[in-house]
């Protein structure tokens, strides 16, 4: 009752993924506490049954109960039976890499933790941009997400699951908002001295239409992300502010991911292809 007003966490999810981890996050409590409320009331119970200056009979020297045997090992296996069998299919049903079953194509966003910020790319809209995520409403987003630095975590917490950025590697996310809203965004792995400030804005608009206008505002933006200005933005910075791209160099995420996998040279121009085959990638590995 005392956290009825908390809002905007893990337990006020505003997206399918968000409300199923919920549910799974109360039905795994109660589990627990069939086991745990028990033993707190019983330890309370025999504590004050017991107690110095009652005529109790108390018989500490026993060998064997088949009744307290039955109790103290029947009940928790049937537990851990439900919770494996809870366990096992929300792994499978909630994999952040399974894409989401909806009628409507998902939206992608290439992602890149920064030194201490949050790069957002969105491919098909040849935009990009800083601290700030915006996506529509009952549309899913697959996130493809990396790190240009440390390991990191992207997280928005109402709307799903946390997942690892890492440099070279490409991990992935689906979530999707079913209403509108301003969520928070957060770096849920320590980070270095910045990671404080390292959030971002979650914005679901409330259609499609609202979503396309925020994107023409973007691309009214005369900045754009070449690797010249990657590399100034790829500087240690905290509290940055939301920032705007109008255009993007093609196939820049890809070469983020692939800086750290060719000899560790660092990212040049358009040399390097978008797309390496598997060969072409065990080479630049040796």
């Amino acid at each position: 009752m005392m956290l009825a007003g908390c809002e905007g966490g893990v337990l006020d999810p505003k997206g399918q993924i968000g409300a199923d981890e919920k549910y799974l996050i109360i039905v795994a409590t109660c589990l627990m506490l069939l086991v745990v409320v028990p033993v707190i009331v019983m330890t309370l119970y025999f504590a004050w049954k017991y107690r110095e200056g009652r005529n109790e009979i108390y018989a500490p020297k026993w060998s064997h109960s088949t009744k307290i045997e039955t109790v103290v090992w029947v009940i928790p296996i049937i537990i851990i039976v439900v919770l494996g069998a809870i366990t096992w299919r929300s792994t499978h049903e909630l994999d952040p890499y399974k894409k989401l079953e909806h009628d409507k194509d998902h939206l992608v966003v290439q992602v890149v933790s920064l030194n201490w910020k949050w790069l957002f790319i969105y491919p098909e809209q040849g935009i990009a941009t800083v601290n700030e995520l915006v996506f529509p409403t009952d549309v899913p987003v697959e996130f493809r997400i990396t790190s240009d630095t440390t390991m990191n975590s992207f997280f928005i917490p109402q709307l799903g699951s946390q997942i690892y950025s890492m440099a070279g590697m490409e991990t992935q996310l689906h979530l999707i908002a079913n209403e509108p809203g301003r969520f928070d965004g957060i770096s849920a792995n320590y980070s270095g001295e910045g990671f404080t400030g390292m959030q971002f804005d979650a914005i679901a608009t409330r259609d499609e239409a609202g979503f396309e206008a925020w994107v023409e505002k973007v691309k009214a933006d005369q900045h754009i992300l070449d690797m010249v200005a990657y590399n100034q933005l790829a500087e240690p910075s905290e509290h940055h502010p939301v920032e705007y791209f109008g255009d993007v160099s093609q196939g820049l995420f890809h070469k983020v991911v692939m800086k750290f996998m060719q000899d560790h040279h660092p990212i040049a121009g358009d040399e390097h292809p978008h797309h390496l085959s598997a060969s072409t990638m065990m080479e630049a590995e040796k």
